[in-house]
């Protein structure tokens, strides 16, 4: 199931400024700033014309040592994207893009801007719009704003009131309209160029350019091309090249998509020239002729802010370190400790297997964490909002974790054995072979269990990992599973600890025996969540599947103990459950997220998490208290009981008028995954308190007292 590695180039992410509903222009109308980047909704003309086109556009004002990006990113960071609410038959066109500058970074290469820019945006106005009416128009930005040692999505609701001038005058124009319309005329256009692009026996990708915009005596001049797409090109990679009589030729290191599929389809970009910026489409092709012989393309210096900073690695490599450590206290890993336990025990007086087992077990908790890493950032990047626990919030991983706890249960209760085949082989080093294999699937087991929780320091690192280059995102979970496996592997190499342990007797089968109940109380709980997700005849299901599992596995273990010539029958039906368990699992299919409601037992009597809740509380002078749970989430279910629900918090609440609100993850939710991110966050929980009027809200710890939330919801009221 999966799991492992990473790091990151920056720290954790900042709280920003609260959505506001998209109609009430007053609340949102003029500059909105985090400490970041102070962004606006500005427009060229002071009033909008019927039939016309109107040119509004989103104008940052970003601090120094700060950029945000371009709509390819390069090879980290993420575009700005602008959600627009406006009047009944207005329609917002597409950004129109700035040529961006380059970004080097430690080894990458980012697309994006520094200081001020303007994004602007065409909107069609109805020939029907009614001169003298105002228009309320709103957009939500989020833009992603990195400095060399951190990125912070930073969300901001702009507005502006319009009014609708008459169809025959002609609209007066803004302070802005100067610097918009130098963007509109700078910005990458289409030139009537063709281009072809070609990929050679060596791998290496051409690209030839022919039309009147890059001919002449003297060449195009500086000459970069930055594609659409990320994964085409090594964005990082020098670009070289040669121009002649009808163009130019451009030599380009293909990029992990084309290494891994080949170039399947056009390449589209912009290639900049000393005669402009033009949008292109390269068809896959034979290359034309004309296009060297004139002299060597000269490259464009690149610019942008400085490298990496390595302190920042150093910083983020050690949170996740320290949050792994602690993963080890929180509630989901108790039933994995007591097993780790029992197996040092077990090899305590045999110092080189207990080094074997440590070593193995800290494999399995990595190759597990680099699988789970690997998967979630490759579902990020192909455009998937997730996160940590991510493969939880699917019926069908859940309840597969369920029956795989319940087999694990069954094997610690004597029902079946795993590798006792091999035991009878009189090889050393073959009757070895369980031991080693058992730690490295506890390993695996342990991060499988670990994944529903959420550790202090943990989610910052995770937060950050995951807008990070992938190497340093893997890193960062890479120090993540070390430090979940640390102590373990400290405790097989230290052989004071080891002497320490009890030596193995009849009390371990009768531990082994006990054991086995917190996997079946696991396994009932993880039934229980896919029931949440899939709906109540999903329970049903998994007890026929969990049913078809143990039949299964105690005919199998049957056959161990010695079934003669019933053994191959037994070995046949023993598949046939098994496969029948596979298929009742294969029938889960979640809830649609709009069907989720926050859950009866996240605390005190609560509404469904949304900005506009949020919002509409504040507007009233009202304290929020905002849950982000999911099912799945042990701690988050644990501060429930313990915290939430409890008689001080609900007499803090009452006192101050205080709305709770809950963001359930339980199932898949894009939303909840964006807000998360917002304050710096991977996975649940999270729990945010608002004041009233206060833009950004206070982030509580992960681990919560009674006293606690109601001290800071009193705080919050007064």
């Amino acid at each position: 199931m999966a799991c492992l590695l990473a790091l990151l180039i920056g720290g954790w992410l900042a709280l920003v400024a609260v959505p506001v509903p998209a109609q009430d222009a007053s609340s949102t109308v003029g500059p909105a700033s985090t400490e970041r980047i102070t962004a606006e909704l500005v427009s060229m003309t002071a009033s909008a014309t019927p039939g016309s086109t109107l040119i509004l556009a989103v104008r940052q004002d970003i601090e120094p040592d700060w950029h945000t990006y371009w709509r390819n990113p390069g090879d980290s960071g993420g575009a700005t994207t602008l959600d627009w609410r406006l009047p009944d038959g207005l329609e917002a066109g597409e950004i129109v893009w700035p040529l961006p500058e380059r970004q080097p970074l430690s080894g990458l290469m980012n697309y994006g801007y520094s200081d001020v820019v303007y994004l602007p945006v065409p909107i069609t106005v109805p020939a029907d719009a009614e001169p003298g009416r105002i228009l309320n128009l709103s957009v939500t930005a989020l833009f992603l704003v990195c400095s060399a040692e951190m990125c912070v999505p930073d969300e901001l609701t702009l507005g502006l009131r319009l009014p609708v001038g008459a169809a025959d005058q002609t609209p007066l124009e803004t302070r802005h309209a100067s610097a918009i319309q130098t963007v509109l005329e700078s910005s990458p256009r289409p030139a009537g160029l063709a281009a072809r692009v070609a990929r050679g026996d060596d791998g290496s990708l051409t690209l030839a350019i022919t039309g009147e915009a890059v001919q002449g005596p003297e060449g195009p001049g500086p000459v970069y091309f930055f594609p659409f797409e990320g994964g085409i090109i090594d964005h990082a990679a020098t670009q070289t090249g040669t121009w002649g009589p009808e163009g130019l030729r451009l030599n380009l290191t293909p990029g992990g998509k084309v290494r891994a599929g080949g170039l399947i389809g056009p390449v589209a970009g912009v290639i900049t020239t000393g005669q402009g910026a033009f949008e292109i489409v390269a068809e896959p092709g034979l290359l034309p002729d004309g296009i060297s012989g004139g002299g060597t393309l000269r490259a464009e210096d690149a610019a942008g802010p400085a490298g990496f900073d390595p302190s920042a690695l150093m910083q983020a490599a050690l949170l996740a370190l320290v949050g792994g450590l602690i993963l080890n206290l929180m509630p989901c890993v108790f039933p994995i400790l007591a097993m780790k336990a029992a197996a040092l025990a077990r090899a305590a007086h045999a110092p080189q297997e207990a080094r074997r087992d440590g070593l193995m077990f800290l494999a399995g908790v990595l190759v597990t964490f680099l699988l789970l890493a690997g998967l979630m950032l490759g579902l990020r990047a192909a455009g998937e909002a997730v996160g940590w626990g991510f493969q939880l919030q699917s019926p069908v991983v859940v309840l597969s974790l369920s029956l795989l706890t319940l087999a694990v249960g069954l094997n610690l209760s004597g029902v079946y054995h795993i590798g006792q085949s091999l035991q009878g082989l009189g090889e050393a080093r073959l009757s070895r072979l369980p031991g080693g294999t058992g730690a490295f699937f506890t390993g695996v087991l342990a991060v499988a269990v670990a994944a529903p929780c959420t550790a202090p320091f943990m989610a910052a690192a995770l937060g950050a990992a995951l807008i990070m280059p992938w190497a340093a995102a893997l890193i960062v979970f890479l120090m993540l599973g070390l430090g979940l496996a640390l102590p373990f592997v400290v405790v097989a190499f230290s052989p004071a600890l080891l002497a320490r342990l009890p030596r193995p007797g009849l009390w371990m089968d009768r531990m082994k025996g006990l054991l086995a109940f917190p996997m079946y109380a696991t396994a009932l709980w993880l039934a229980w969540v896919a029931a949440r997700q899939a709906g109540s005849e999903v329970l049903a299901l998994g007890l026929i599947a969990g049913l078809m599992l143990a039949l299964a596995l105690w005919l199998w273990g049957v056959r161990q103990a010695g079934a003669g010539r019933w053994a191959l029958i037994l070995a046949a039906v023993s598949g046939v459950a098994m496969i029948a368990s596979l298929v009742v699992v294969s029938r889960m299919e979640p809830v649609p997220p709009t069907e989720a409601t926050a859950s009866a037992d996240a605390g005190p009597q609560a509404g469904v998490w949304s900005a506009e809740a949020v919002a509409a509380a504040q507007a009233d002078g009202r304290p929020v208290l905002v849950n982000f749970t999911a099912d799945w989430c042990v701690t988050c279910k644990i501060n429930e009981r313990v915290a939430l629900s409890s008689g001080q918090v609900r007499t803090a609440m009452d006192e101050t008028n205080a709305v709770y609100l809950v963001g359930d993850w339980t199932v898949r939710d894009p939303a909840i995954t964006r807000e998360l991110e917002r304050h710096g966050r991977s996975g649940v929980p999270l729990y945010l308190l608002y004041a009233p009027g206060a833009e950004a809200p206070r982030v509580l710890p992960q681990l919560l007292t009674p006293g606690l939330v109601a001290e800071a919801i009193r705080d919050a009221g007064s």
